[in-house]
């Protein structure tokens, strides 16, 4: 793992700067890879010319990790250099038209990492927890949930018992289907090196005959004082989607994920007015707008904001903010591939948002805690936020040289997945 440090000549500062004398500047924007997790974190530290004072972002895009680093490093530091970091919405709209071409997760990831770094930064000029600059608590924890899958409704209710003995209140429950390729269901048809090379297809037919009735089982020998969740990952056509809510019904879900690709994102309006079921989306949402078309009906119950890939906090508390004016809850992206720096950050807007519903919550190695010390940990089924400044979770760079990152294509195995006439389909 190498990190890198851009330092090109200086650009003139914003036509306010000189103004007001302000003396803290942006010296440098260095990027570090590492993958304790065993997935890529691409960290950007914002450094300033107070010894000591610099803020910690993720911008990690797992499938294009390089990519998004030589954004940062090529096209972004240079813009940044010799900026007040106090200026982040100046800062973060300045980023944005930089590209001309604006959007993409790439752009989106690389702006998010910047954006999430001068909240910290600017939080540990003031001495206070991020969370205090979004207006404070308006919670003490976030209500987070885990993952649990199985092979069968009698595993993987047991598994959610377990969950539950742990203090989660929510639980994710995933089901593999025999003979095909099923999203979240670690025992795929013909073994994990089947599953990680995409041998085994994707059979929607299966996954509509097998899931739905599952879940109604898991439904009834868990009982009802759990919340259920369930991810299609987007795998579903508008067609099957119609079918899949009419015949899950009766698992009284807390929401369904992803049941559509963002490419059909239109029908969700009608299938929203069609079925009592609670719809979530947005994970894979690189720009507000996408939000705000859904949002407008609503047309979805839960938006899945993931900090990194919408371009930061700056975004995704104006996103926080038409959810609550809508009446939508948030549920943010958490898995393992965002970092816990991105967790800490995401878990501020949780804390502060009275539109926040639930929070998925990684269950990160014990290499991670090395690399980022003060990664939080879920506890009673709740993730507390840290109240040293900034988001509280720092980087060890040292430990981070230790995991180098896996090869460039190790992470688009999703692209390999087809349906069982040989057609390519969405992961």
């Amino acid at each position: 793992m190498a990190d890198r440090t851009v330092t090109p000549a200086p650009l003139a500062p914003a036509p306010w700067a000189e103004e007001r004398g302000a003396k803290i500047r942006i010296t440098a924007v260095r990027t570090f890879l590492t993958s304790p997790h065993g997935c890529p974190h691409l960290i950007v530290r914002v450094e300033t010319n107070e010894p000591g004072l610099y803020g910690l972002g993720c911008a990690s895009d797992p499938q294009r990790t390089l990519a998004v680093r030589t954004v940062l490093d090529e096209y972004v530091a240079p813009l940044l250099r010799g900026r007040d970091p106090d200026d982040i919405e100046d800062i973060h709209r300045l980023l944005l038209n930089s590209a001309y071409w604006r959007g993409g997760s790439v752009t989106g990831n690389a702006l998010g990492g910047v954006d999430v770094a001068l909240w910290d930064l600017k939080a540990k000029r003031l001495g206070a927890p991020l969370h205090s600059l979004f207006g404070g608590r308006v919670r003490h924890r976030a209500d987070a949930y885990t993952h649990v899958d199985g092979a069968d409704p009698a595993e993987i209710a047991d598994k959610v018992t377990a969950a539950r003995e742990r203090g989660f209140r929510h639980v994710r429950v995933q089901m593999s289907v025999p003979g095909s390729d099923t999203y979240g269901a670690a025992r795929g048809a013909g073994g994990e090196q089947a599953a990680r090379e995409r041998r085994v297809p994707w059979d929607s037919a299966a996954y509509l005959r097998t899931v739905p009735a599952a879940l109604a089982r898991i439904r009834a020998l868990a009982g009802d004082e759990v919340e259920l969740l369930h991810d299609v990952h987007e795998r579903l056509d508008p067609r099957q989607a119609r079918e899949f809510l009419r015949r899950v019904e009766e698992a009284g879900l807390y929401f369904v994920e992803d049941l559509l690709a963002p490419e059909d994102a239109r029908h969700f309006a009608r299938l929203h007015a069609a079925s009592p079921v609670p719809l979530a989306v947005g994970e894979l949402f690189h720009d507000p707008a996408q939000f705000t078309a859904l949002l407008d009906g609503p047309d979805i119950d839960f938006a899945r904001v993931r900090v990194p890939t919408l371009g930061g906090l700056t975004p995704a508390r104006k996103v926080a903010a038409f959810c609550e004016l809508r009446g939508v809850r948030l549920a943010p992206h958490g898995p393992a591939d965002v970092s816990p720096v991105a967790q800490a950050a995401t878990l501020a807007l949780d804390i502060s948002s009275h539109a926040f519903g639930v929070q998925e919550a990684a269950t990160f190695r014990p290499a991670v805690h090395e690399v980022f010390p003060g990664t939080v940990v879920a506890v009673d089924g709740g993730l507390a936020p840290h109240e040293r400044p900034g988001h509280g979770v720092d980087f060890d760079e040292v430990a981070a040289r230790r995991f180098p990152v896996p090869e460039p294509l190790e992470h688009d195995r999703w692209a390999l997945l087809r349906a069982p006439d040989g057609s390519v389909q969405r992961p």
